[in-house]
């Protein structure tokens, strides 16, 4: 019989509205599955149980009286720990803010709550997010679902992971060079990148620079648009929000539920590298058998958009966001800051204004470019990593097929290419790559087009859907119960 856990989210909030399923009953399924899966992965590393059970008694007693329900009523959340959740720790996976507690809500989670979501848990992180290997030294390593000794990617791992085993129907996640995107394809879950300022966030220092955006995590595309519905508002505290969304909210049920797209009209382009990913030989393999899908659509042309100077746009940018944001922690605990921070300020430092400023007019004129491929193409489809996971004992690849990657996230180039255009991006799973393991693939529409966007992605994931063989995976949940907790594993607290 199918647990609560497991099923879609819109599917239980549906069962809710219906009377056909408790809140309490959900939660309760839930956190069975949390305590029961958990110790084998490490994926929620702060729980809120006692207050979750309280609000899902709440939610049931508003059904039982025939309240107006929100559309996210009663659906536990987790929620990813560089985001704030008030009553529960924001500890940003730093032994430095191991007793952070969070005052208030982000804009973002307050309203999920406002929706009706129950926050049960945060998710685990790598420390402050840099990498995309989720691990650190307060909380340890989040281990891949379909093997515990691999990584989940990050930086939203531990969102992705409690996805992937019925923990949560729905998760918060951020993005900057795929942290949605990459733990997604890791996991077998969706996580979409968003187009700047769609999300209002109020809690990035450098608010004018677009490279990190706040999106939704679930198992599918329509659980994603039914959490992204409820995430759409204007926030005066964030630039790029108050510009998008200058003219008003945008229409909720549109987010909610996009107009059907028919795939036969469209004009995509599939790339395995951009021209510039280090792909692995069996990624490329895998994807390209996987696009024999192409004959669904009008037309599949192996070509991407110009992405001249992508690395060094992406290395200043990034390098000058963890500057703004990490340096005083950097210079004043360096022996409680981990590899990946102290490299990234040290990196950030050696830069000079002219730096800076080439980057910028760089990244520009990618995106101008980008902009002139889009007027041709109505969607890209590409890999979503450029690798099978590997061990979460290797903090990054320093190789992929033998040849030396340039820096520790230079193997996130898939999804780094997007980030630096500003382009929405939908990762969805594709069933398993040759090792076995989940494969996923992205989608990318043109600027603002998020709606189109989760559209096709919808569509595409109910073409792969009808294969066994490119269908969503699903850990083996019995498997897992038997395995022993990470915190047994040798380096589980240790990233240098």
């Amino acid at each position: 019989m199918t647990e609560p856990c497991d099923l879609p989210a819109v599917t239980v909030r549906a069962l809710i509205g219906e009377r056909k399923l408790s809140p309490v009953e959900l939660m309760d399924s839930c956190i069975r599955r949390i305590e029961e899966i958990d110790p084998a992965v490490n994926a929620v590393i702060a729980r809120s149980f006692e207050a979750a059970r309280a609000t899902a008694q709440e939610s049931e007693a508003a059904v039982m009286r025939g309240d107006s329900l929100g559309p996210l009523h009663g659906l536990p959340l987790g929620v990813k720990d560089l985001i704030d959740a008030r009553g529960l720790p924001t500890s940003f996976g730093s032994v430095l803010f191991a007793d952070n507690i969070a005052a208030e809500d982000e804009a973002a989670v307050a309203m999920l709550k406002r929706a009706g979501a129950i926050v049960v848990g945060k998710t685990n992180v790598p420390e402050w997010g840099a990498g995309g290997n989720t691990r650190n030294a307060l909380h340890g390593a989040t281990g891949n679902p379909f093997d515990p000794d691999r990584s989940a990617a990050g930086s939203s791992g531990g969102s992705a992971v409690a996805l992937a085993t019925g923990m949560v129907p729905l998760a918060t996640g951020s993005d900057t060079g795929g942290s949605v995107r990459n733990p997604a394809a890791f996991c077998g879950v969706v996580g979409f990148r968003p187009s700047p300022g769609l999300i209002a966030s109020n809690s990035r220092n450098m608010a004018w620079l677009q490279i990190s955006q706040l999106g939704p995590m679930a198992r599918n595309v329509s659980d994603a648009c039914l959490m992204l519905s409820c995430m759409l508002d204007r926030d005066a505290r964030d630039p790029l929000s108050a510009i998008l969304h200058a003219g008003g909210t945008p229409v909720r049920e549109t987010y909610r539920d996009p107009p059907r797209t028919d795939l036969a009209t469209l004009r995509i382009a599939a790339t395995c590298d951009f021209g510039f990913a280090p792909t692995e030989r069996a990624i490329a393999e895998t994807f390209r058998k996987l696009a024999t899908f192409g004959s669904a659509f009008r037309s599949l042309e192996w070509t991407h958009p110009d992405c001249s100077h992508a690395d060094e746009v992406f290395r200043i940018l990034r390098a000058v966001a963890f500057l703004g944001r990490h340096r005083e922690l950097a210079e004043k605990y360096p022996d409680k800051v981990g590899p990946n921070i102290r490299d990234n300020v040290a990196e950030g430092l050696g830069y000079s204004a002219l730096d800076v400023a080439r980057a910028l007019s760089l990244q520009t004129a990618l995106y101008r470019s980008w902009q002139q491929f889009f007027g041709e193409h109505d969607f890209v489809i590409a890999p979503t990593v450029t690798i099978s996971p590997r061990p979460w004992s290797e903090l990054y690849p320093a190789t992929i097929d033998g040849t030396p990657t340039k820096s520790y996230f230079h193997w996130l180039a898939l999804a780094y290419a997007v980030t630096n255009a500003g382009h929405p991006a939908v990762a969805i799973p594709a069933g398993r790559d040759g090792a076995g393991l989940p494969f996923g693939i992205q989608i990318i529409g043109p600027r603002g087009g998020d709606v189109a966007t989760l559209s096709v992605a919808r569509e595409i994931e109910a073409l792969l859907a009808a294969n066994p063989e490119t269908a969503r995976p699903v850990p083996d949940l019995a498997w897992l119960r038997r395995q022993p907790p990470m915190s047994g594993r040798p380096g589980f607290l240790d990233f240098d």
